[in-house]
């Protein structure tokens, strides 16, 4: 599933944002903890450098709180790397970010000076909400939808610091296709950037192995179906999603499964841990590797090709 979605408005965000990163002392990301890396936006890493990095890990009530705990003891064995779980229905967690940015700035926090800081992440993560926890008051216009924030604004936070706000910013592909698949699920990329029959297959064939007891219980299905399609149309008919002639209705079983993964009716769940992600990584990198040799060696064929060629006598 290849999702490519950069509105205007996220490219010149990413513009914007290189012009002023040597103003920022601290980076901000705000990613969804029900994945980590998925919701993660890699450009940031290039953009950022070798400056100090927030990981928010937000929706941490969405999320396995066993897991959440392994994503932040990974993310922190990274270089530069602070790492917070935060919940949206908890604000005081977010109390501890200005102090935070206050101790990986440290030779800035002194009267005179002023820290800057920027918060980053990609579309429906929940940043907005998170800010305006930390001002205190709308600042940040919010909403369900993604791509909300449209512009850049610059907010002070406390005296001596301020936080420079961003448009939610994806990347112009997404490379790892079950990324594209996990922020489908979650509600990352609006629901016009897919098909629900594809991410409900997608959701049942991962809950099917990593929580099926709650699959069990939710849908009275005392055995499971192994195959995930198998299991929507399970659903579908305990749900009464049947059509005349007694064919389920996919498209209703599979928006039923969406739905009440992102409404929390499945309870915490995490679609992603540490160890997939660096299986996925190794293989969609060689998988991205042979598609260029296979680019190259036809493009190859075609140049050899035009070569041999016999050339048209003059008459």
């Amino acid at each position: 599933m290849a999702i490519n979605w950069f509105p205007g408005h996220m490219h010149k965000a990413q513009k914007e944002i290189k012009e002023i990163i040597h103003q920022i002392d601290v980076v901000i990301e705000v990613c969804d903890a029900r994945l980590p890396f998925s919701s993660e936006n890699p450009m940031i890493t290039e953009i950022r450098g070798e400056k100090p990095l927030i990981k928010i890990l937000n929706k941490s009530d969405l999320a396995d709180p066993e897991l959440t705990k392994v994503w932040i003891a990974h993310l922190e064995s990274q270089h530069n790397v602070k790492a917070l779980a935060l919940t949206t229905q908890e604000p005081q967690g977010a109390k501890l970010i200005p102090d935070l940015i206050r101790k990986l700035a440290p030779n800035k926090d002194e009267p005179g000076k002023q820290i800057n800081a920027m918060i980053m992440g990609i579309p429906n993560v929940g940043k907005s909400t998170l800010l305006n926890t930390l001002v205190g008051k709308v600042k940040a216009k919010v909403g369900n939808e993604p791509a909300v924030t449209k512009s850049q604004q610059r907010i002070r936070l406390e005296d001596g610091l301020y936080l420079f706000d961003t448009p939610g910013m994806l990347w112009p592909k997404i490379a790892n296709e079950n990324s594209g698949y996990r922020l489908a699920v979650s509600g990352g990329v609006k629901d016009t950037a897919f098909e629900h029959e594809e991410i409900a297959c997608f959701a049942a064939e991962y809950l099917l192995q990593a929580y099926p007891e709650r699959l069990k219980r939710r849908y009275q299905i005392e055995e499971l179906p192994e195959q995930d399609y198998l299991f929507l149309e399970e659903l579908g008919r305990k749900r009464g999603c049947v059509r005349a002639g007694g064919h389920v209705d996919f498209h209703k079983a599979s928006e039923i499964l969406i739905n009440e993964i992102r409404d929390n009716t499945l309870g915490p769940i995490t679609f992603e841990t540490p160890e997939m992600v660096a299986k996925e990584q190794v293989y969609f990198t060689q998988l991205e590797a042979d598609r260029l040799a296979e680019r190259e060696a036809k493009k190859l064929a075609r140049g050899r090709g035009r070569k041999n060629k016999p050339k048209k006598k003059k008459r």
